[in-house]
């Protein structure tokens, strides 16, 4: 039995992590207000390496639409412009030789659209995730039972708890797509 209750928290802790997954995506997505996590999944070619711009510079948001980004290293400075201006944000950064400034405009009706829609695609990939790492788990109970190492009773309480399980992580998925959705339609 000890071997099912390591398959289920096995199970339950890979769908906490594509819950989190789900999270930094929404966080990368962009509102009306600047935040930092919009800046979390931008690379920079650094000397040749792509590398995390958390790992080049500093982001402080000043003002609602404004964001500051502060390289550690001034030679990195065009690479990193080049980076924000380049990635899906949609801005165009610009420099004053020791600091890059980044005015987001005000989002049109259909840009917050796209980012709906950009949104419900995130929540439905999650949502796969899930699904197969449910798959995954069920597979290798099932596989147990077949082996004797496990009785039916046991398999079926089993799924019975891996469904609840799987329910609950697509519910916070749901939740923090209608949190973002509400976010996106705040004018």
């Amino acid at each position: 039995m000890s071997d099912l209750g390591s398959v289920l928290g096995e199970m339950t802790t890979k769908m906490d992590k594509a819950v989190e997954v789900a999270k930094e995506d929404f966080g990368s997505i962009r509102t009306g207000r600047a935040h930092p996590a919009m800046f979390a999944k931008i690379m920079v070619d650094y000397y040749g390496t792509l590398t995390p711009l958390s790992q080049l510079a500093t982001v402080q948001i000043p003002e609602a639409r404004t964001a500051l980004v502060t390289p550690f290293d001034k030679g990195a400075m065009a690479n990193i412009e080049k980076a924000i201006r380049d990635s899906d944000l949609g801005v165009n950064p610009g420099n004053d030789g020791g600091v890059i400034r980044v005015n987001f405009p005000q989002l049109t009706q259909e840009r917050r659209k796209e980012y709906i829609k950009v949104a419900r695609g995130k929540a439905e990939d999650s949502k796969v995730s899930l699904r197969n790492i449910r798959r995954s788990a069920k597979e290798q109970m099932e596989k147990m039972e077949k082996d004797g190492l496990i009785g039916k009773d046991d398999l079926a309480r089993a799924e019975k708890d891996m469904e609840k399980a799987t329910s609950e992580h697509v519910t916070k998925i749901d939740e923090l797509l209608k949190h973002k959705e509400s976010e996106l339609l705040e004018v």
